[in-house]
């Protein structure tokens, strides 16, 4: 059964803290008495890493399932490279991307707010036939989280990636929230950056920590 609100956290490249984001907002909706869920279609890492410190598991201890519930097991990807990379380094089968979206099994009691992470970038393959942007146009959310870093460089690299969703229409059809994460408000470059995201671009824009309160009102 499909969540009574669909959000996805794609990030504008690897690092930005998309899971860190994505488990914060689970663990205060949890928190307010919200049923959550979360998805990650597959998730690759070292091998030798703590898997209490992979994304399935961190995503878990956000809402109370086991990681293999987040991440069926046969999605789990034992090299540090985009999910398809890895899978053809390790000789596993192609990925499509109607696949992952059909591997995608909600709680049978239904939750009011089911989250998606994506891996890397937005343009970051998920699959051998799509990228992030793909894995969004199909899953169709209520929201799109749009996770960045708040320092040097991010005015182009938040257009770059609201462009590629533009591009697929997923900014028409859905509500995109900008989060500027490990924002300083001290930083005088932070506040520019979110200033002229807000102001200049018209984008709506999101600093954490400090506004969480504001991003899980737009996620309910």
């Amino acid at each position: 059964m499909r969540p009574r609100r669909l959000v996805v956290v794609v990030g504008t490249g690897t690092g930005v803290g998309k899971t860190w984001v994505s488990a914060r907002v689970l663990t205060t909706l949890r928190a307010a008495g919200v049923a959550v869920a979360a998805r990650k279609p597959a998730q690759s890492f070292e091998a030798g890493d703590d898997p209490a410190g992979l994304d399935a598991a961190v995503l878990g201890a956000a809402t109370g399932e086991e990681s293999e519930a987040v991440c069926p097991p046969h999605r789990w990807y034992e090299v540090a490279m985009a999910p398809p990379m890895a899978a053809d380094v390790l000789g596993r089968d192609r990925i499509t991307t109607s696949g992952l979206i059909e591997e995608l099994a909600w709680p049978a009691q239904g939750v009011d707010v089911g989250l998606v992470e994506s891996a890397g970038g937005v343009r970051s393959p998920q699959t051998h036939d799509g990228d992030a942007v793909a894995l969004v146009a199909a899953l169709a959310p209520d929201v799109v989280i749009l996770v960045a870093d708040a320092g040097l460089g991010t005015i182009n690299a938040v257009r770059l990636s609201v462009g590629a969703l533009a591009e697929a229409g997923t900014r028409e059809a859905t509500n995109v929230v900008v989060v500027l994460n490990r924002f300083d408000e001290g930083n005088d470059l932070h506040r520019r950056n979110r200033t002229w995201l807000s102001e200049h671009d018209g984008m709506t824009v999101v600093a954490l920590p400090g506004q969480e309160t504001e991003l899980v009102t737009m996620v309910r």
